[in-house]
């Protein structure tokens, strides 16, 4: 794939997850940026107007809904999965409310997230709402 789409956006508190997730993207051929947390996300100058954030769910601060929530208020509107380790029907729906376009369980165990990646860099429009 090439990397004209914009960088993928990784933000995980989980310092081996964000490693684990820029090395698998890179091999790929993606561009990435890895962030710790949000606010250091929400801090970023120079946010792209092509790509796709991958946003873990459970984070100190600010969880990965309202990061995204903050994102699309400022106009940031990015295609958006979410990772969490525990889905939930409340999460599905919280997380479709703020503009994701998948949520993906954790631990990821095979290629669904670079295909769901894929997914929305082709899909061209942020909002997927395909989460039921």
């Amino acid at each position: 794939m090439s990397t004209d789409t914009g960088p993928i956006i990784v933000v995980d508190d989980d310092e081996a997850v964000r490693q684990s997730l820029i090395f698998v993207l890179e091999i790929e051929g993606l561009q990435v940026r890895a962030y710790c947390d949000g606010a250091q996300l929400l801090a970023e100058p120079n946010m792209p107007t092509h790509g796709c954030l991958i946003v873990d769910y459970n984070m100190p601060g600010m969880n990965g809904i309202e990061l995204v929530e903050h994102l699309r208020d400022r106009h940031v509107d990015l295609p958006a999965i979410l990772m969490t380790g525990r889905v939930s029907d409340h999460i599905r729906r919280k997380a479709g409310k703020a503009g994701f376009n998948r949520v993906i369980e954790k631990p990821l165990q095979d290629d669904s997230l670079v295909e769901t990646i894929r997914t929305a860099l082709a899909s061209g429009h942020p909002a997927l709402r395909d989460i039921p």
